[in-house]
């Protein structure tokens, strides 16, 4: 069965050239041909030549786009005391103790965008494994969102600092702006992403690392792009 295209989609496509483009080019093309109503998300999405299956060759990171992502994310902190406070006070959204933990458990409520827990309140956030999980939310260590400085932890998000991490298929998602930004900020953006995952390189990993890196927006098509970018990021 064939899937009817429309018009705009197949305009936007028949303008991508079937070849990989240096960034600088690709940013203008992706503005260029946008006919969604809204403004999109742009999107970068690495192909990687690492094995997922094998913890040694997982790729995960945090990044700070220098830049934002365009939107202010809601940010929920799990703690006691005076770190209530202090998340508070540095902006959170959403704070609480095991009452919040009871909340998500019971009613599966996961209304915000990243969640911060003190070492204290792992073992009662420990349950919240199966709500949390499967989207992404769950407090890591690794990832700065298990904290006993929450405050900093509150800032950093708020001012842009995103998750990475290889998918089972080796393939690695990052927002990386609106479509409405400039093309010199959503580029930097961009470049700070791929440097950040070049250099979480497993030492496992064997042969070509980055495979393919491809630019594209919510609605829009996906531009390749060529290898000088990942090359620049390597040198950066």
């Amino acid at each position: 069965m064939s899937t009817k295209v429309g018009k705009n989609v197949a305009k936007a496509r028949a303008a991508v050239e079937d070849r990989p483009y240096a960034i600088q080019e690709a940013v203008p093309l992706l503005q260029k041909v946008k006919f969604a109503k809204f403004d999109e998300t742009v999107d970068l999405t690495l192909r990687l030549g690492v094995d997922p299956r094998h913890a040694d060759q997982m790729v995960r990171g945090t990044v700070v786009l220098p830049h934002g992502l365009g939107k202010t994310k809601r940010v929920a902190v799990i703690a006691s005391g005076e770190r209530l406070r202090d998340a508070e006070a540095a902006g959170a959204d959403f704070i609480g103790g095991e009452e919040m933990v009871e909340r998500i458990q019971k009613e599966g409520w996961t209304d915000f965008d990243a969640l911060i827990a003190t070492p204290d309140m792992m073992k009662s956030v420990g349950r919240l494994g199966k709500v949390l999980g499967p989207r992404g939310l769950m407090p890591n260590p690794k990832t700065g969102t298990v904290t006993t400085d929450v405050a900093a932890a509150v800032k950093e998000i708020k001012a842009g600092k995103i998750e990475f991490r290889t998918d089972k298929t080796a393939l690695v998602h990052v927002p990386v702006g609106k479509l409405s930004f400039t093309p010199e900020k959503l580029i930097e953006n961009a470049m700070t992403v791929i440097t950040s995952v070049v250099r979480a390189k497993p030492s496992a990993a064997k042969g070509k690392y980055i495979k393919g890196i491809t630019l594209s927006s919510t609605m829009g098509p996906g531009i390749p792009l060529d290898n000088s970018v990942a090359e620049a990021a390597a040198k950066a």
